[in-house]
């Protein structure tokens, strides 16, 4: 597709343009040594640049080439804001030393870490009556963003603010949620879909709008209705992650508002179906790149796990035996031979998960 320009800056265009104008003027025909027409080759690096931020600040009126706050305004039009950047989040287990004979105040802000980089603060305080050991409470990030994400069960255990009657403080599964600020290309393609939220039929396009309006975290959305006043909302997370029961409260929680979810429609969030595949794959060198072996053979391990990526990162799309065949010969290997997978069609809220990986090197072969 040309690019798209508003006005021209080619350069022999408007030196002659310019040179036109001033003949016309003058009276008399510019000789390339004549100074005027070097001025005016001088002043025309300035009209050049000048003409290029005109460009520039008129594409960025439109939605594909608006970025930063230029696409902040645009989204504003539609009512669409950039989503801000979120704290991890983490259920905890609170344990005491001892039953007490009286009720036991553990304060809000308890902060507990995993690496001492990285602290969580317990929500709100946790008040343990007489006789109770053991309470579950929330703790959340103290650093903003995908940082605190990942930290599996049991690894939050340090207490940093030490209180009297407190044995422990636990992360009972994995911090997640933490999100930084929403990019460009996901904002984009919110304010892109944001029409669809103008319905109030509920409409397919409007609950993966208001889906994604959740957290930037979520990639893709897919609707399906298994019968006539039922909806069923799956999302799949960046890189392929599958959601946390959290995020699926979430993204329930903001579907029920009265403003959004139809009165007749009972809406359920899930996770994607998962699809799993098998990779078993050979592959072969050109011996005209017998020098280059290592670093072919290093890309077509590489060009197997884009693969494993590209086939995670979206809801709905098939196996495709011919897509990994495409992504190893571009490794620059000479011949591949899939022997696994075939060709699998998958649903809109179904996504394709790796199961066994084999891929093997047979070696040289001759054009």
């Amino acid at each position: 597709m040309r690019e798209l320009t508003f006005v021209t800056t080619d350069i022999e265009e408007l030196l002659a343009s310019c040179q036109k104008i001033v003949e016309t003027e003058l009276g008399y025909k510019l000789t390339r040594a004549n100074p005027v027409m070097l001025l005016l080759k001088s002043l025309l690096s300035i009209i050049v640049q000048q003409r290029e931020l005109i460009n520039i600040s008129a594409k960025r009126n439109l939605l594909q080439y608006a970025d930063g706050e230029y696409l902040n305004k645009l989204g504003e039009l539609v009512g669409v804001t950039r989503l801000p950047a979120t704290a991890a989040q983490v259920s905890v287990e609170i344990t005491l030393s001892a039953a007490r004979n009286q009720a036991t105040l553990i304060k809000s802000g308890t902060r507990i870490s995993a690496d001492e980089n990285i602290f969580f603060a317990i929500d709100d305080n946790v008040i343990f009556n007489a006789g109770e050991t053991t309470k579950t409470a929330t703790a959340t990030c103290l650093t903003i963003g995908e940082a605190g994400n990942g930290f599996a069960a049991g690894e939050i255990c340090r207490i940093v603010d030490v209180q009297p009657f407190l044995l422990s403080i636990v992360n009972v599964d994995e911090s997640n949620g933490g999100s930084d600020e929403e990019d460009d290309e996901s904002l984009r393609e919110r304010i892109r879909e944001a029409p669809e939220s103008f319905s109030n039929a509920g409409s397919e396009g409007a609950y993966i709008f208001h889906a994604k309006s959740v957290s930037p975290l979520i990639s893709d959305v897919a609707v399906h209705s298994p019968e006539p006043g039922k909806v069923d909302v799956y999302i799949l997370m960046n890189g392929g992650e599958l959601p946390s029961e959290e995020m699926l409260a979430k993204v329930k929680d903001h579907l029920s508002d009265k403003t959004i979810r139809p009165l007749t429609d009972l809406v359920t969030v899930k996770a994607p179906v998962i699809e799993e595949y098998d990779i078993n794959i050979q592959y072969w060198v050109s011996r005209d790149d017998v020098i280059y072996v290592e670093e072919i053979c290093a890309r077509a391990e590489q060009a197997v796990d884009d693969y494993i990526n590209w086939q995670s990162e979206k809801l709905g799309r098939d196996i495709s035996k011919a897509k990994l065949i495409q992504f190893v010969m571009n490794a620059g290997v000479k011949r591949v031979n899939v022997i696994s997978p075939g060709f699998t069609a998958t649903d809109k809220f179904t996504v394709a998960k790796i199961g066994k990986k084999t891929v093997r090197f047979e070696g040289i072969e001759s054009e």
